[in-house]
C-alpha cells in the first residue's frame, strides 16, 4: 500500500473510547483541575498515561531523624511533640516531630485550621521532604505527610516515587493520584479500545529487543525498589528506550504522512527554458560554486512538477543561498508567476531586496520592498504593484502576509531563516498563493546547519539540499577568546585594523530581552569608543532606528565612511561588507553557539584575513567555556550545530515550527539519536505492511500536533 493510501485510510480509523476519554471523567477532576492539566497538554486519559516522570525519589526506607543532614531528601516517621502557630514577618504553623533518635521542625507557611487540627500532640506521622538547616536545628518546609497508621493500612511506597512535570497550582500528590486512576482504567481495557495495546510489529520488537509497551509504561510509573535509578534518570534504561523508540517512530510516520498529503495538492508547474536564469548567472561577477549549481538544479527539477515543492536549503554563513533563491525566483517569473521572499528582520529583508533588485532589474523584472514601517504612500504603491502583477517579486518581513497584501499570481514563497517565523505566519503567506486548489511552491532557507539526526526526525517531510562549499578565495576567520580585563589590548587591535584600511564591528549584547536596553547599551558603547578612539569614524546601528537611518548607516559603512560600526545583534544576519575584517563581540558568554557563529559570519567575506574576538566577563562558567571553545576550535557550521544540539537541545535550532517536537515526552534527540535510523526503517515497514497501525500510533503520541507540518 502506498504512503498516500495510508494517509486517507488512517484518517478513517475510529478512535477507541479509552484513547479519547476526557480526563474530566476521572475522580477529583473538576473544571479547575482540567484547566491545570490542559497547561500540561493533558486532556485525555491517554495523555496521563504518557505523561512520564522526570525523576524519582526513594521513599521505601524510613530514616532515623537523628541521622539526617541538611540537603537530604528523606522519609521520616515520628510523633508530634508540639504544634503552634507563630507570628513573625508572616504567619506560620510549626510542628515538632520526634522519633527517639532526634527531633525536627515541620514548617508550613500556607495552612488551614483543619490541617492544624490534624497535627495535634501524640499523632504519629510519616513525612517526606528536603531537610534544611533551620535556626539551631533541622527542619522540613511543607513536607508531604500523612498519619502513620494510614500508611500501614494502605501499604504505601512499595517502590520508587515518581516526580512528574507539573504546573503552578498542581500538586505532585494530586497528579500521582490521577495517573494511578489512568493506569487502573487501562488495566481493564482490551482490544482496539486499549490505549496500551501493542502497535509495533513483533518482528520489530524482537529485532531491536524492545519489550512490550504496557510493561514499559507500568514500570516507569511504578518502578520497583530495586530499579536502576541512575539508568532511569539518564534515559538508558530499556523501559525508557522502549517508549523513546515508539515516540520517534510516531514523529517519523507523522511527517511522512504530511509529506505524502502535500502531494495531493496541485501547484503551478514551471516548465520553462530557463533563459532568465541563464542570463542572471552569466551576469554575476563570480562563478557559482559547484554546490550552488547542484542545489539550483535540484530546485529547478522540483519546480517543474505539478505538486508544491517543499525543500529546505541549508548553507553555512556566506555560502551563497541568496543566489540560489534568486535562480528559483527567476524560474517562477519566467513561468508568469510571482515570488515572495520573506526575511525575519528588516535589515535582512533590505539586504535581500538590494541584492535581488540589482540582479533582476537589468532583466526587466520589477522587485518591490514591503517593510513593516513603510510610509503610507510608498506602501500603497507597492501594494498596487503586487495586486496588479506588475511587480513580479516582493521582498519583505512579516509585512508580506498582512491582510491587505494581495498577489495576482503567487507561485513561489521563499522563507529565509525559517526557524524565526511562527507556524501561522508562514501558513498565512502560503495561503495567499492558493488559487483554485493550487498552492505555491515553498523554498525554505537556513544558515543554521541542522545535524543529520535532527534533520531525520524534525524535517522528514521536507526535501533537503546542502550548500556545503564556500566561494573560492574566502579566508577562514581566526577566533580568539579574551577576558574583559584585556579591553585595552582589544581597543588597540581595532585601531590597528582600521589604520590598515579594513573596517570592524563592535557587537553589544545584554542578558535582558528588552530591545530598549540593548539599544541603550549600544548607544553608550559607541560614545565611549568615540572618546577612546577619536581618530576613527564610529557609527551606530540598532533595532529601534528608523529604516532610513539604518540604510544611511549601512551605506556609510559599506562605502568606507564609517570605520567602526557599533551594533546590537541586529547585524546577526544579512549584513555583507567584504572590507570588514574584525569583529568584537562583547559579553560573548551570553549568546548561544548558533548566534555567535552567525555574527562571526559577518567578517571573512573578503580576500583579506579576518578575526573575531570573543570578549567575556569573568568568572566564566564551565558551560560558557565549552561554548566559546567550540567556536574557537572550528569554523564548520555543521560541527558547531552538533555541539549546540548537545549543549542546548533541539528547541533553539528548530524554532517555533517544531515546538511540539522539541518537547518530546519519552525521547531525547541527543541522547537517543542512535535510535533514529532504526525508527526510520520501522516507519517504512509500517507504511508498507501494517498501514492500519499508523494512524493509532501517531495519535497516541502526537494527538493533533501534526497539523503544523502542513506549513
Amino acid at each position: 500500500m502506498t504512503v498516500r493510501a495510508v494517509v486517507s485510510r488512517a484518517s478513517e480509523q475510529p478512535v477507541g473510547r479509552s484513547l479519547s476519554s476526557p480526563v474530566g471523567r476521572l475522580k477529583r477532576v473538576g473544571a479547575h483541575m482540567e484547566e491545570l492539566l490542559a497547561r500540561l497538554e493533558i486532556r485525555t486519559v491517554q495523555d496521563l498515561l504518557f505523561h512520564l516522570p522526570i525523576r524519582y525519589q526513594d521513599r521505601t526506607r524510613v530514616s532515623p531523624i537523628g541521622a539526617l543532614q541538611a540537603g537530604d531528601e528523606a522519609v521520616i516517621e515520628g510523633e508530634v511533640l508540639l504544634t503552634e502557630v507563630r507570628y513573625a514577618r508572616r504567619r506560620m504553623l510549626l510542628s515538632r516531630l520526634g522519633d527517639g533518635t532526634g527531633a525536627i521542625t515541620l514548617r508550613f507557611f500556607h495552612f488551614s485550621a483543619r490541617q492544624q487540627e490534624g497535627l495535634t500532640r501524640g499523632t504519629r506521622l510519616r513525612c517526606y521532604g528536603e531537610v534544611r538547616g533551620g535556626p539551631g536545628k533541622l527542619e522540613m518546609a511543607h513536607p508531604e505527610y500523612r498519619r502513620a497508621d494510614a500508611v500501614s493500612e494502605r501499604a504505601d511506597e512499595p517502590g520508587l516515587t515518581p516526580i512528574y512535570p507539573v504546573t503552578a497550582g498542581l500538586r505532585q500528590s494530586s497528579l500521582r493520584g490521577l495517573i494511578v486512576q489512568a493506569l487502573d482504567c487501562s488495566a481493564v481495557a482490551s482490544g482496539d479500545g486499549d490505549p496500551l495495546r501493542e502497535l509495533l510489529p513483533g518482528e520489530v520488537i524482537a529485532r531491536h529487543e524492545l519489550g512490550e509497551l504496557r510493561a514499559a509504561l507500568l514500570y516507569l510509573h511504578r518502578p520497583p525498589p530495586e530499579a536502576d535509578l541512575q539508568a532511569l534518570l539518564d534515559g538508558s534504561h530499556p523501559m525508557r528506550r522502549r517508549l523513546a523508540f515508539e515516540e520517534l517512530l510516531a514523529h517519523q510516520l507523522s511527517l511522512r504522512m504530511l509529506r505524502a498529503g502535500m502531494q495531493h495538492h496541485r501547484a503551478p508547474a514551471f516548465a520553462v527554458p530557463g533563459e532568465l536564469r541563464a542570463r542572471f548567472l552569466a551576469a554575476l561577477p563570480f562563478a557559482p560554486t559547484t554546490a550552488q549549481r547542484r542545489v539550483i538544479d535540484e530546485i529547478e527539477a522540483d519546480l517543474r512538477r505539478p505538486h508544491p515543492m517543499q525543500r529546505l536549503v541549508q548553507g553555512d554563513v556566506g555560502s551563497g543561498k541568496t543566489v540560489v533563491a534568486a535562480a528559483a525566483v527567476l524560474q517562477a517569473v519566467e513561468a508568469g508567476c510571482q515570488a515572495a521572499v520573506m526575511a525575519p528582520t528588516e535589515l535582512l529583508a533590505e539586504q535581500h531586496y538590494r541584492n535581488i533588485d540589482s540582479w533582476l532589474r537589468p532583466l526587466g523584472i520589477e522587485v518591490i520592498h514591503l517593510a513593516g514601517k513603510s510610509r503610507a504612500s510608498a506602501r500603497s504603491l507597492a501594494l498596487e504593484a503586487v495586486r496588479s502583477g506588475r511587480a513580479a517579486v516582493a521582498v519583505g518581513t512579516h509585512a508580506l502576509f498582512q491582510q491587505d497584501v494581495v498577489f495576482a499570481a503567487l507561485g513561489l514563497v521563499v522563507v529565509d531563516e525559517q526557524h524565526r517565523f511562527g507556524v501561522h505566519q508562514r501558513l498565512a503567506l502560503r495561503e495567499k498563493g492558493r488559487d483554485g486548489g493550487r498552492y505555491p511552491h515553498q523554498l525554505i532557507m537556513t544558515a543554521t546547519p541542522i545535524p543529520r539526526t535532527l534533520m531525520m526526525t524534525a524535517y522528514a517531510d521536507l526535501d533537503c539540499s546542502v550548500i556545503d562549499e564556500l566561494p573560492p578565495g574566502r579566508q577562514p576567520v581566526t577566533t580568539v577568546i579574551v577576558p574583559e580585563t584585556r579591553r585595552a589590548e582589544v581597543l588597540e587591535r581595532v585601531r590597528d585594523v582600521c589604520r590598515r584600511g579594513q573596517q570592524a564591528y563592535w557587537v553589544c549584547t545584554l542578558i535582558e530581552e528588552s530591545e530598549a536596553l540593548q539599544c541603550q547599551a549600544a548607544q553608550e558603547t559607541s560614545e565611549l569608543l568615540r572618546e577612546v578612539l577619536p581618530d576613527l569614524a564610529v557609527g551606530l546601528l540598532h533595532g529601534r532606528m528608523k529604516p532610513a537611518e539604518k540604510e544611511a548607516v549601512m551605506a556609510a559603512f559599506k562605502g568606507g565612511a564609517i570605520q567602526l560600526l557599533v551594533a546590537t545583534t541586529v547585524i546577526e544576519v544579512g549584513v555583507d561588507v567584504p572590507n570588514a575584517g574584525l569583529m568584537i563581540i562583547e559579553n560573548a558568554e551570553r549568546l548561544g553557539l548558533a548566534q555567535l557563529h552567525q555574527l562571526r559570519g559577518r567578517v571573512g567575506r573578503g580576500s583579506e584575513k579576518s578575526a573575531c574576538v570573543l570578549m567575556y566577563h569573568s568568572p566564566l562558567s564551565e558551560r560558557g567555556r565549552l561554548r566559546l571553545a567550540a567556536l574557537r576550535d572550528t569554523g564548520d557550521g555543521f560541527e558547531i550545530a552538533r555541539r549546540d544540539l548537545e549543549m542546548r537541545g533541539p528547541g533553539e535550532i528548530l524554532g517555533v515550527r517544531q515546538a511540539g517536537l522539541a518537547q518530546l515526552r519519552a525521547a531525547d534527540l541527543v541522547r537517543d539519536q542512535e535510535l533514529i535510523p532504526a525508527a526510520g526503517q520501522c516507519a517504512a515497514l509500517l507504511l508498507e505492511r501494517y498501514p492500519e497501525r499508523v494512524g493509532p500510533l501517531v495519535r497516541r503520541w502526537l494527538g493533533d500536533r501534526p497539523r503544523y507540518g502542513a506549513v
